[in-house]
Parts: structure tokens; C-alpha cells; sequence
């Protein structure tokens, strides 16, 4: 193993290079600035492309296209940026185009955003929350194989901690396991021959080649969401057996929570936590069985309540459900506030219990 100190846009900005992404646009905007930028700097000597985008739309449209042609593409912003993305993400989703979606908070968990979108018609974006930078390295090339697999965008979610802090990692290039060939690409192979290809929301097809038709492909398009619901399901738990009090979290402050419920655990409260690893598909089944028997479920999230809302969907009991997060911002506005710190976690969690 060969370490190597690096912040996090530069530890996933290797990664995706590992990963064979070849294709990566963006416009800046902090935490995501540091990793567009070690992406212009890597991506040459890769043979790939970065571009500075004009506008977040231009970047996702680009994405798309590039994507569309069968190359690995990837595209980013915070929140603010996601949000003018999401009319492409959902045509990705709909069209069957893979992509990923570096989407990098600045001063809350928008875990709505990442989980609900803010596109039209019936589809997901598989999302995966790494909780320090050797997660997001993993994470980072795992979603450009899910993206393949499945033929639609996915997303990576994260923050400024997960952007701007710096470790020793070691990137290395994953193997996630055979994957069907692109026959959909629009790569001018098929030209000339009677045999194009098309990528199109509404799958009319052409004349000489009909196709299903937006009724027939959109439920074709539900039916894959639900397999990849089936599928995808990640999380990770510890000390739950025995618990009176679990606490839920996800993300970066995943780890402060973990931190935290460790020492009480010592101390001899009868205390675990879990933790979504895909956001969506939410781990219910998991959690169901995670919080059987607890007589408390908390869940601590930075924002005002937003996870909360799958939490009380499939916990065992959800009178049991309560709330210890809350929204809490610096001053500077690009970072969260003095809420995610570790004393502050531990008095809300015995506050509640």
C-alpha cells in the first residue's frame, strides 16, 4: 500500500481517473470547486476532457452527451448547482444515459435534493453517502459501475469536510465485476447501416424500427427502478442487538455519531447507531430490523428533518422516532455550523433518552 496525503477532490478526482472516467465538466462553486479543479489538471495526462462550463446546465447537458457516446462522464456541483441540473438528471433517467453526479453540500445535508430530485417522471438516482475519504474513493468508482450496470445517473453525495479535508489514501483501481456491453452508444459505429441508434425520453423509434413508445418505456424504466431498489440497498450498523437507542445518521456526520455513541456505549448506555450508505434506496428492511426493540430511534441530521421522514416510514415502531439534528450553518455560509461537534451530539442524545 502506498499512501498518498491528499484533500478530498483530489482523492476522488483519482478515483474517478481510476475508474476510467474520461469525460468531467463543471462550474465552480465551493466544496466542488477543488475537485473540478484537480480534474483539469489530471484529466490531460489521462487522455481525457475537463471543461469549465458556463453554467451548471451547460456542464449536465455536456455530460449527458458525452455519456450518450458511450464514454465514463461525470459532472458536479453544491447544492445550489444540483438544483439547476435536475431537469437533465431526469431526462439521464428516463433516456437510460449513465453518469455520475458529484454533488457536494455546502452547509446542509440536502437529503431531500439527493433522494427526491427535482426532475419530472418516474425515476431515482441511486445515491451513496461516504462517511470519511477512503469511503469516497471506493464510493466514487462503485458508482461508475452502478451507473453502467443500471444505465442511469447516479449521484455522490457530500460536503465540505468530505471535499476539503485531507488523509492518507491509497487509490487504486477496483474491479466491481463484468458489465454488459454499450450497444446502446451513440459511437457512430452503427451509422450508414440501417442499424442506428437512438437515445430518446419518448423511445418512438423509427420507421423501419418501431419502438415501445413512452407508455411501454416508462414502465419498462419503473420496473428497472424497482429492481435496482431490490438490489442496491447498502448500510452499515453496529451495536444494535441489545440497544434501547439507536441513532441514525448519514454521510460525514455519520462518523461524529459513531464517535460519540462508542463512548456512551463504554460508559454502559445500551446505545447503537446505523447508517445508510445508499440514501436511495433507503436500507428499510435493515432498519426495521435494526431498531426492533428500541425503546428510542434518533436520527441526527443537519438540516431541519429530512431523513427523518424514511426514518418514521420503516423503523419498527415510529412513536419511537425523534429528532436531535437541526439545521446549523457558519457564518461564512459555505460550511456547517457548531452543531457537528461531538459534545453537542452527546447532550442532544442523552437529552432525548
Amino acid at each position: 500500500m502506498s499512501l498518498e496525503l491528499l484533500d478530498g477532490g483530489a482523492a476522488m478526482a483519482e478515483a474517478a481517473i481510476a475508474a476510467g472516467c474520461r469525460f468531467f465538466t463543471g462550474y465552480p462553486m465551493s466544496p466542488f470547486t477543488g475537485l473540478l479543479e484537480e480534474m483539469s489538471r489530471r484529466m490531460p495526462a489521462a487522455d481525457g476532457v475537463c471543461l469549465n462550463a458556463e453554467s451548471e446546465i451547460e456542464g449536465v447537458n455536456m455530460t449527458l452527451g458525452a455519456a450518450a457516446a458511450g464514454a465514463r462522464a461525470a459532472t458536479g456541483s453544491c447544492g445550489q448547482g444540483i438544483a439547476l441540473m435536475q431537469e437533465a438528471i431526469a431526462e439521464a433517467a428516463l433516456n437510460e444515459t449513465p453518469f455520475v453526479v458529484f454533488n457536494l453540500a455546502r452547509n446542509q445535508q440536502d437529503y431531500f435534493q439527493a433522494t427526491r430530485g427535482g426532475g419530472w417522471g418516474d425515476y431515482r438516482t441511486i445515491t451513496l453517502a461516504p462517511k470519511d475519504i477512503p469511503e469516497a474513493v471506493e464510493h466514487t468508482q462503485l458508482l461508475f459501475h452502478l451507473a453502467d450496470k443500471h444505465r442511469a445517473p447516479v449521484m455522490l453525495y457530500g460536503d465540505p469536510l468530505l471535499a476539503q479535508t485531507r488523509v492518507g489514501v491509497d487509490v487504486q483501481p477496483l474491479d466491481f465485476g463484468a458489465l454488459p456491453a454499450k450497444d446502446w452508444a451513440l459511437d457512430g459505429t452503427g451509422g450508414g447501416t440501417g442499424r442506428s441508434r437512438q437515445i430518446w425520453t419518448w423511445a418512438m423509434g423509427k420507421a423501419n424500427d418501431p419502438g415501445p413508445g413512452p407508455d411501454g418505456h416508462w414502465r419498462a424504466v419503473a420496473d428497472k427502478f424497482d429492481r435496482i431498489a431490490a438490489q442496491e440497498q447498502r448500510h452499515e450498523e453496529s451495536m444494535v442487538d441489545d440497544a434501547e437507542t439507536v441513532v441514525v445518521a448519514f454521510g460525514t456526520a455519520a462518523k461524529f455519531v459513531e464517535h460519540v455513541v462508542a463512548g456512551l456505549r463504554a460508559e454502559g448506555h445500551r446505545i447503537g447507531w446505523f447508517r445508510p450508505i445508499t440514501l436511495w434506496p433507503f436500507p428499510g428492511a435493515a432498519l426495521r430490523r435494526a431498531t426492533t426493540g428500541a425503546r428510542n430511534v434518533l436520527v441526527f441530521e443537519l438540516n431541519a428533518g429530512q431523513m427523518l421522514d424514511d426514518v418514521r416510514i420503516h423503523a419498527a415502531d415510529r412513536d419511537a422516532v425523534r429528532f436531535v439534528g437541526g439545521v446549523s450553518i457558519a457564518e461564512s455560509g459555505l460550511s456547517y455550523g457548531p452543531l457537528l461537534d461531538a459534545p453537542v451530539i452527546r447532550e442532544r442524545i442523552l437529552g432525548a433518552t
